[in-house]
């Protein structure tokens, strides 16, 4: 079809499944439910290419083609077997999709931790028939149990007890430290729990890390039990994540390796907000983690543990 201008896009927002991206079509008008793999596809219909998949126009006439992923290793869960670019639900609660062996997913349910607080003193997850999610309800309880749950959360001043309009004045703020980045090289997640917000509502919170690069060259080690760092890059480098860049370049710390085989992670960090761009023109912000300190230790992660890691270490920091 051809592309009329100025843009004429539905102003109704963009509903698509959910682990489907948002991708501009072929006149960089409007956004569409970017089509999977198998699908049919075409310029006004483009496939997922965050997921690495391409429209394959090859076999299919009359301007249509079908989704298929470039070459990639396939994924193993629990015996079966899923295709480079595949997507799958191995439960109601997960949607995963299979990228190069790797198996990311993202939650259907919401598992947000809820604290105490004088609205809602005794939260409780309950399992509902015929729903998958478990849902939180609020029980009920005297006035004096209410708030001597809410004093848990909040400050106790017997002069002032938590007002519903004063939460943030009042709250008692509890996080936990970062945990282990999810991946021991490229880009992973860590994540931690905080009620640092206006509702002092326990949350869980999640940031980019980058250990190190998985073609960076690492040090070679000196005698003596320490961590080699992995020196600096030479020159700046840009981050990629999810198919888009990072606006501005950066020249970051890695961890390298040790001399007696233990294993070399971050221990102490910051925090950074960094801005990306996608090749569609859009900006979006990220938390990403930024290395101060390395350690050796024998907690060491398993290879490609994103999801199914026995890996528990933390690391302490904040933001900068």
């Amino acid at each position: 079809q051809a592309c009329t201008y100025p843009c004429q896009c539905p102003s109704q927002p963009l509903q698509c499944p959910a682990g489907t991206s948002h991708v501009l079509d072929a006149c960089g008008c409007c956004k569409v439910c970017a089509r999977q793999l198998g699908e049919l596809c075409s310029l006004q219909k483009p496939c997922d290419h965050h997921k690495g998949l391409y429209c394959d126009f090859s076999k299919i006439h009359r301007g249509s083609g079908i989704c298929l992923a470039h070459e990639g290793a396939t994924c193993d869960l629990l015996g079966k077997i899923y295709h480079n670019g595949e997507s799958f639900q191995p439960t109601c609660k997960l949607q995963c999709i299979c990228m190069d062996g790797a198996i990311g997913c993202i939650p259907l349910c919401s598992d947000d931790l809820r604290l105490p607080s004088p609205e809602c003193p005794n939260p409780r997850r309950v399992k509902f028939r015929n729903k998958c999610c478990e849902e939180w309800i609020c029980e009920e309880g005297s006035e004096e149990n209410r708030f001597e749950t809410a004093m848990a959360v909040f400050r106790e001043d017997p002069a002032h007890k938590p007002e519903l309009n004063n939460l943030q004045e009042n709250c008692l703020v509890q996080t936990t430290e970062w945990s282990a980045c999810s991946k021991s090289c490229g880009m992973g997640i860590s994540a931690r729990v905080t009620n640092d917000n206006p509702q002092c509502r326990l949350e869980k919170e999640t940031r980019l890390c980058m250990v190190r690069p998985c073609d960076f060259p690492v040090e070679k080690t000196k005698k003596g039990k320490k961590c080699v760092r992995t020196p600096k890059p030479r020159q700046s480098l840009h981050f990629e994540f999810s198919g888009c860049t990072s606006t501005r370049s950066y020249r970051p710390k890695f961890c390298g390796s040790c001399t007696d085989g233990r294993c070399c992670t971050p221990y102490v960090t910051s925090t950074v907000e960094v801005e990306f761009r996608c090749p569609e023109g859009d900006f979006f912000q990220r938390k990403m983690m930024f290395i101060k300190v390395c350690s050796c230790h024998y907690d060491c992660p398993r290879d490609n543990d994103i999801f199914l890691a026995t890996y528990h270490r933390r690391m302490i920091g904040d933001h900068v």
